[in-house]
Formats: C-alpha cells, sequence, structure tokens
C-alpha cells in the first residue's frame, strides 16, 4: 500500500538564497518529511507504507538470551546478573538454564555466582541484534577447593604410608619421607582421613575433618609398629574393560584405598586379623556383587572377585519442524551431560550414551527463532523421545526513501542514518546516489533509525543536510 500527500515542494524547508550565500554551487536535497513531503518506507514484506503516523504506534520487538552453566552442581541455584543495555538477574533452574526475556537490541554483560563455586569464564559479553541469542552463553562451575593436611610421626611408621580421604569425596596419597602428606582440590564439605601402613597401627586410627571455607593443616597421627604378623585381601574385576583402573575400597578392621591394575587386579596388606568389606567402583559400570566380606583369621585372603557390567545408557531425539528451519540445526545438550549434534535433513536429531539425569535440550539455526527455546528433558531408565521444537524464520526489513531533487545540477546525493534524532549521522552509500531513491537493507529489528539526505555538485562540494525523517523498524 502506498500513500501519499501533497507538498510544498523545496521552498517549504530550504530558502534558495540562503543556500547561494553559503556556495552557488551547492544546493540541498530534501528527504520529504511525512508533514511536508512524501516519504517511502518499505517494511519487508509488509508492503510500501508512507508517513510518520503510520508507525509511531509499532512496538519494538524485544528477544531473549538464554544459556546454561554446567555441571548442574554448580550450575542449580546460581544468581546471573545482567548488565549494560537493561539491568536485570535471574536464578539458573536445576539443570543450571538460565533466560532473560523481553531485551531490546543493544550490548549485554552476563555474570554468574554462586556460593562456594567459580566460574569460567567470569563473564561473558552478548549483543542482541534482531534475534534470540540461545548459543554460547554457557559457563562453567567449579567448586572452590581447600586441602588438607597432617604428618605422621615418627618418621619410620609416616615414611611411605598410605593415606585414605573418604566422605564429601574420595582421595589415596602417599606421605613422603617425612611423613607429611596432603589433599588438595577439594570442596567444602565432610571428611574422614585414615592411614594405614603395613606393620604399623595408628592413634587416632582416623580423623574428622568439616572443610568450611578454610584449608584444614595439623591433622597428624602416630604410627605405632605392630607386634605380630598381617596379612592380605586380594582379588580381581573382570572382565578388563571393567576393571582395569577400578576404585577399592576396603572398610571394616581397617580402612584403605587402591586401584585394580590393567588386569583388573587389587591387593590390600598389612592387615590384621578382623572382619572386612570389599567394595568396587568404576564410572560407568556396575558390580556383581556390590560389595563382599573377608575375614582375616591368621591368613591371606585371595579370590575376592567381581565381574563388571557396562551401566545402561539412554537415548534422547525429537524433530525440528518445518524442514526449512529444522534441516541442519545445531542442537546443543546440556545438563548431566554436554553434547552438540546437528540434525538431519529431515530436522531430525538423537543424543545417545546419556545416563539417567536432567537435562537441557537447546536448538539453533541462523535465521530462525524456536518454540519452545529450550526443553529441560530427565532421563530415567528409559530413551526420551519427541523432544520437538517449531522454527519460525525471522523476517527481515528494508527502509525505501524518496526525495525531491535538487533546483540546480547535481552529481548525486548522499544518504546519512542516526539511531539518535539531529546528530551521529552516518553515510550508509558507498557512491553517490543518482536517483531521487534509495533503500537501506541493512537495519535491524526493533530499532528506530532518522534519516537525512544531502546534495552534491560535480565540484564535489556537499549541501547542509535536508530535514529529517523517522523510520521504525519493527
Amino acid at each position: 500500500m502506498k500513500t501519499e500527500r501533497e507538498g510544498q515542494g523545496l521552498a517549504s524547508i530550504v530558502n534558495p538564497q540562503s543556500i547561494n550565500s553559503i556556495n552557488s554551487l551547492t544546493r540541498v536535497a530534501v528527504i520529504l518529511a511525512a508533514t511536508l513531503l512524501p516519504i517511502i518506507l518499505l517494511w519487508g514484506c509488509a508492503g510500501i507504507v508512507s508517513g510518520q503516523n503510520t508507525t509511531n504506534n509499532t512496538q519494538a520487538q524485544t528477544y531473549s538470551i538464554s544459556g546454561a552453566i554446567t555441571p548442574a552442581a554448580g550450575g542449580s541455584g546460581a544468581t546471573i546478573t545482567l548488565s549494560g543495555a537493561a539491568s536485570a538477574t535471574t536464578t539458573a533452574n536445576t539443570s543450571g538454564v538460565f533466560s532473560f526475556t523481553g531485551l531490546a537490541n543493544g550490548t549485554y554483560t552476563l555474570t554468574p555466582s554462586h556460593s562456594g563455586y567459580t566460574f569460567n569464564p567470569a563473564s561473558l559479553s552478548v549483543t542482541v541484534s534482531g534475534a534470540n541469542i540461545t548459543t554460547g552463553l554457557n559457563f562453567t562451575a567449579t567448586p572452590q577447593t581447600y586441602s588438607i593436611s597432617g604428618t605422621i610421626s615418627p618418621s619410620a611408621g609416616g615414611s611411605g604410608a598410605t593415606v585414605t580421604l573418604s566422605g564429601a569425596a574420595s582421595a589415596t596419597t602417599i606421605a613422603n619421607s617425612s611423613g607429611a602428606y596432603t589433599f588438595t582440590g577439594l570442596a567444602s564439605g565432610a571428611y574422614t582421613v585414615t592411614p594405614s601402613h603395613t606393620g604399623y597401627t595408628f592413634n587416632p586410627a582416623s580423623q574428622n575433618a568439616t572443610v568450611n571455607g578454610a584449608n584444614i593443616t595439623g591433622l597428624n597421627f602416630t604410627a605405632t609398629a605392630q607386634v605380630g604378623p598381617t596379612f592380605g585381601i586380594s582379588g580381581t574385576i573382570t572382565p578388563t574393560a571393567g576393571g582395569s583402573g577400578a576404585t577399592v575400597t576396603l572398610s571394616g578392621a581397617s580402612t584403605a584405598s587402591t586401584t585394580a591394575n590393567g588386569a583388573g587386579t587389587f591387593t590390600f596388606t598389612g592387615l590384621a586379623n578382623g572382619t572386612y568389606a570389599v567394595t568396587p567402583s568404576h564410572a560407568g559400570y556396575t558390580f556383581s556383587p556390590t560389595s563382599q566380606a573377608a575375614i582375616v583369621n591368621g591368613a591371606n585372603v585371595t579370590g575376592i572377585n567381581f565381574t563388571a557390567q557396562a551401566a545402561p545408557t539412554f537415548s534422547i531425539s525429537g524433530t525440528i519442524t518445518p524442514t526449512a528451519g529444522g534441516s541442519g540445526a545445531t542442537v546443543i545438550l546440556s545438563g548431566a551431560a554436554g553434547a552438540t549434534t546437528t540434525t538431519n535433513s529431515a530436522g531430525n536429531y538423537t543424543f545417545s550414551g546419556l545416563a539417567n539425569g536432567a537435562y537441557t535440550v537447546t536448538p539453533n539455526n541462523a535465521g530462525y527463532t524456536f518454540s519452545p527455546v529450550s526443553q529441560s528433558v530427565p532421563v530415567n531408565g528409559a530413551n526420551v523421545s519427541g523432544v520437538n521444537f517449531t522454527a519460525s524464520a525471522q523476517v527481515t526489513h528494508t527502509v525505501a526513501l524518496s526525495w525531491t531533487a535538487s533546483t540546480s545540477t547535481v552529481s548525486g546525493y548522499n544518504v546519512y542514518r542516526s539511531t539518535v534524532s539531529g546528530t551521529g549521522y552516518s553515510r550508509i552509500n558507498s557512491s553517490l546516489v543518482p536517483a531521487l531513491v534509495y533503500t537501506d537493507a541493512t537495519v535491524l529489528n526493533g530499532t528506530t533509525y532518522f534519516y537525512v539526505t544531502t546534495a552534491v555538485d560535480g565540484s564535489g562540494n556537499e549541501s547542509v543536510n535536508s530535514n529529517e525523517v523517522q523510520a521504525i523498524i519493527p
């Protein structure tokens, strides 16, 4: 639709005598203002409209920024602060996913925070420019860590002693020649430290230590040489795929942990008579039996064997429609595990090999927005299908400008644009415009622009700016 109104021509805007007094070769080009001369604005596929009144009631489109903090332990409940073009805060959900909505175009900074965690990166800058931002805004949460340290004396019993950490985390270390030991990289929590050394008993047998935002030092033990023989407990975990590198924990009359060798074999030595329990663990595997009792009574105990079985895994799948927006889209998985895949030509995608847990699926494809923006998907002992999305093409817009000719001979016209009325204009044409029309195809959605033109004569002299007109991009 094209609407035009009568104008009074150049003289209604500019006094020709005042132009002559500047330079006889310079003339003014005037954009037709809505209240004076016609201006034609082309809004993408919405047709041609004219006049300021047609755009004054257009509401600026808003967009969203979304991302995820992994792992979920550090992301769940984290606070994300938005600053820059607008300010806001939000709290990540139990999967670590967060979103800000209702945002205008502009540059923003995202900063996560969560007690007991640091983040990489510490913050991210993102520019919203006519589209939702759904990729590249991810953070990794790392627990703030501390240490537990102490000494086992005398050095005869402390040097080479095995020190086992259990509780909020599990680890094993060997005391140095002075009997000193240290566990590092520990999050706040409750721990138990237990020393062991063939031929020695320890006082105390173990100690509890609670880490609460600070290192713990001076967790010391005294080693006493045992009187009488000691014995061992040994066994094998098969097949070697699940046994090699498995952690085996000893509890009961004394505690210790060891790592099975490449053949899945493990051994505990220096054990006094007593009742013990042996328990294997290995990521991605279950064990049969889950643990075994071993009674040491004057002899070594052998044949404490286990069978490792690969833990079952599941899949998440879905479709993005229509295929114009679904085919070749990137789909991001976050939460209990992270992965990225690309949809096939029909818009189908699948994530496989997933353990039970809470996940978030987020699609992305240049030039499209998605409904919903992302979906939370819990996996609990079964495949999850039908995690579907709808893609909508983002609408692009152009602005068509027209003006009346200069009353003098000119070589062409320049077109200037700004996002601030009355100032900050930048030329948008690469060469002089010979005609009386120009189309600006570089506009951003949800932005208001202000335009002026100038006339340029054969000597390169340029007129003053014409009247200004406004274009509101939906």
